[in-house]
């Protein structure tokens, strides 16, 4: 019996299809509630002035440095309380809880020289923006173990038109920071926080193990532009589930590293799960798998989404010259509404930051498996776009329904070019490569 139940457990937490198996396993079922600290401290106790004026920089440096002697002693906490806490960028240390109190803000500095510069990351080889450096995130963790940032619903505001502003006339000197980026981190919990007007990410985790996001809100205006909201980058072992996001550009965009660094430094995106979650993006995607992938995206499962008023629901974006790859990714219980582009799958997308890169570094998209999805008020339902070196393979479609705008030709809904996989229960049908299987398992395994 014992046995028998293993075998259970086991089984259910895949999908096999077609003798493949589709699945990540319970990952945020696995996410844990942040541990009591033995020692708390509140920022006030460090001369802050929670009035949004005073430039509280110092006063977070110095709270952390002194938290940094209890890391051995169980960890501390960083009480945050009510008030608007005007700040630039400043570290977190391992072991630490970082509490926001209900009505309380932390405000990200507007002004740059507030901001510490750090070097670009080395998957990147440059800044998002920019070449060369980039402006460190709000609240950083750089190899870190064991971070917790909660609170009851407190605040944390980029401030962000200032840099928007910036990137539209050209006229940043670094590539613009995020609010809260984790590098090379391990068990870190991020909960029950509003973050506002991100510069750029709202929340970016790359290099990282073992990373758990928990009914958080992210927004920024329709009109902020490349603005994201949580990027699961290089990273394994990831959660996101219970969370609202709405950006200007992507909601929730997996990557893993561009041309020849993220070949180089090999990297992966895996493991991830995303589960209920409300995601709207205006000019993007709401959830986005690359277009920087080089260091190859697999094992992704997304369920029980809600998408609403985005330019494309769910988007594959690769470019031939990237490598990399991304597959066995599961996809399902997706409800749409007001979206112009279903699905979106692009091997021609992007452009390379310099001309380092490898031509013949092919990207491989397969294995994709899109099922009980439906779709109102929708555009168009699918663009398929694989390229010749490099075509999509095994892609799956089953039980969608999606309702498309002035329907008077359903059959133009979908367009493909260098794609094969198989459907079954889809309305309205999709186009002639994905109706016929022909099956590439064979072909992913050799690649």
């Amino acid at each position: 019996m014992p046995v028998a139940l293993v075998l259970l457990l086991t089984l259910s937490s895949v999908i096999l299809i077609n003798g493949r198996s589709y699945g990540v396993g319970n990952i945020c079922d696995r996410g844990r509630r942040p541990s009591e600290r033995p020692h708390s401290v509140k920022i006030t106790d460090f001369g802050a002035v929670g009035d949004g004026k005073t430039l509280n920089t110092l006063a977070f440096q110095n709270a952390v440095f002194y938290l940094k002697s209890f890391a051995d002693k169980g960890g501390a906490q960083l009480y945050v309380p009510p008030g608007r806490w005007l700040t630039g960028s400043f570290n977190l240390t391992s072991h630490l809880t970082l509490f926001l109190e209900k009505d309380a803000v932390i405000l990200a500095s507007q002004d740059p020289s507030h901001w510490q510069v750090t070097d670009a990351l080395p998957s990147y080889g440059r800044g998002i923006d920019l070449p060369g450096k980039r402006y460190m995130s709000l609240i950083n963790g750089d190899m870190l173990h064991d971070v917790v940032v909660t609170g009851d619903n407190g605040t944390i505001d980029g401030q962000g038109l200032v840099w928007w502003d910036r990137f539209n006339s050209h006229s940043l000197e670094y590539s613009r920071p995020h609010l809260v980026e984790f590098v090379s981190a391990e068990n870190v919990i991020v909960s029950n926080l509003t973050f506002l007007n991100a510069p750029a990410y709202t929340i970016h985790s790359v290099y990282c193990r073992n990373l758990y996001i928990h009914r958080v809100t992210a927004n920024t205006c329709p009109e902020s532009p490349y603005t994201i909201g949580i990027v699961p980058d290089s990273s394994e072992n990831v959660c996101i589930q219970e969370s609202s996001i709405n950006m200007g550009y992507d909601a929730i965009s997996l990557k893993s590293g561009c041309d020849e660094y993220g070949l180089s430094y090999a990297r992966p995106t895996a493991n991830v799960q995303i589960r209920n979650v409300y995601l709207r993006a205006a000019s993007g995607s709401s959830i986005s798998f690359g277009s920087e992938m080089s260091g190859g995206i697999s094992d992704v499962e997304v369920s029980d989404a809600h998408i609403h008023n985005s330019l494309s629901g769910i988007a594959f974006r690769t470019t031939n010259g990237r490598g990399g790859y991304i597959k066995e990714i599961d996809i399902s219980n997706i409800h749409m509404v007001n979206v112009g582009t279903a699905f979106l799958a692009n091997g021609s997308f992007g452009t390379h930051p310099d001309s380092g890169f490898d031509e013949n570094a092919y990207p491989l998209v397969s294995h994709i498996r899109l099922h009980d999805i439906v779709g109102e008020n929708i555009s168009t339902a699918g663009y398929f776009f694989g390229t010749k070196e490099s075509p999509f393979t095994s892609i799956l479609l089953s039980n969608i329904s999606l309702s498309i705008k002035n329907s008077a030709s359903p059959a133009d809904s979908w367009q493909c070019s260098y794609v094969d996989g198989s459907s079954e229960f889809v309305v309205p049908e999709p186009c002639l490569e994905l109706k016929s299987f022909d099956s590439y398992y064979g072909r992913a395994e050799a690649l």
